[in-house]
């Protein structure tokens, strides 16, 4: 198998990343807070000491990084990818960032005969850990077709769905749809304890009818237990929906819920929850209904 390189190599990425070593790709990392990859180097994975380092190493780099000015800093930073690219090198971003920004910087890579392809993930880091990613490709099509045996070893579901940007639109649709299905699910959790009913019994009927989702099976728990460990940060789900509601802005599409969300969402990271998992979002709604203090 080609050299994979991988930048980035926290919750997500670091998991992305032992996938591929997993797969057989002969991988060099980097990632800018160290002490994260003991685990990779088990694995066989080389630590670099910058992204440019690992751009000379490998023939795809995959970025997994937090926002728009991350994936800047990475590319095209003093010892960023672009520095120690060579011609043909294909860069996938697995990043969440601005549509406009990927267009800018696919640009601007082309420009040193780089290749790009924008392929946001969705599922979690329970979807990073067992390589059940759902990827949105963005990009040329033979690009996208030479990312895709590094793509299936780090996903279960990857579509193209369009030029280079799709990738990052699509997955704003992503993350305004979580937002509303989040809201609904926490405020069907508060209103079934508000009412006494027998709150798990009510989950795993409705999970049997048309108000099943994702969110109902695998994080109503949490909402019932006023807990919320690590599956994807509030903060980034945050970030997120700043991306889409600017997107929303640009086309003239207006989102009501998505921008509740939001400042229940900066509310939270307000109150010192930016780390915990965004169904913390039932925290807000539970304290309304006068559940918690």
């Amino acid at each position: 198998m080609n050299p994979a390189g991988f930048v980035g190599l926290g919750t997500m990425g670091g998991a992305m990343a032992a996938n591929l070593a997993r797969a057989g790709f002969p991988v060099t990392a980097w990632n800018r807070t160290a002490g994260r990859s003991s685990a990779l180097v088990d694995l066989g994975v080389t630590l670099a000491a910058s992204p440019a380092e690992v751009a000379a190493a490998a023939d795809t780099v995959v970025v997994c990084v937090s926002d728009t000015p991350d994936v800047e800093a990475v590319l095209f930073g003093s010892q960023g990818v672009a520095a120690g690219a060579r011609e043909g090198l294909l860069v996938i971003d697995c990043s969440t960032i601005s549509p406009a920004a990927t267009r800018q910087f696919s640009g601007r890579l082309a420009e040193r005969r780089i290749a790009f392809v924008d392929a946001p993930v969705s599922g979690g880091s329970e979807g990073a850990r067992n390589a059940t990613l759902t990827i949105f490709a963005g990009g040329e099509a033979a690009d996208v077709e030479r990312a895709q045996p590094l793509l299936r070893a780090m996903g279960r579901t990857i579509t193209h769905v369009g030029p280079v940007g799709s990738g990052q639109a699509v997955k704003a649709v992503n993350q305004v749809i979580l937002a509303g299905t989040y809201l609904g699910v926490a405020e069907g959790i508060v209103l079934a304890m508000k009412a006494g009913l027998d709150v798990e019994q009510v989950v795993e009927a409705l999970g049997g009818g048309a108000a099943q989702s994702w969110v109902l099976a695998n994080r109503s728990g949490r909402m019932i237990a006023n807990e919320y460990p690590l599956g994807f940060k509030v903060e980034l789900h945050r970030k997120d929906l700043g991306i889409a509601l600017e997107l929303a802005r640009e086309v003239g599409a207006v989102l009501p819920i998505s921008a509740l969300a939001a400042q229940l969402e900066a509310g939270l990271v307000g109150r010192g929850h930016a780390e915990e998992d965004m169904s913390a979002l039932a925290r807000t709604i539970r304290e309304l209904s006068g559940l918690d203090g």
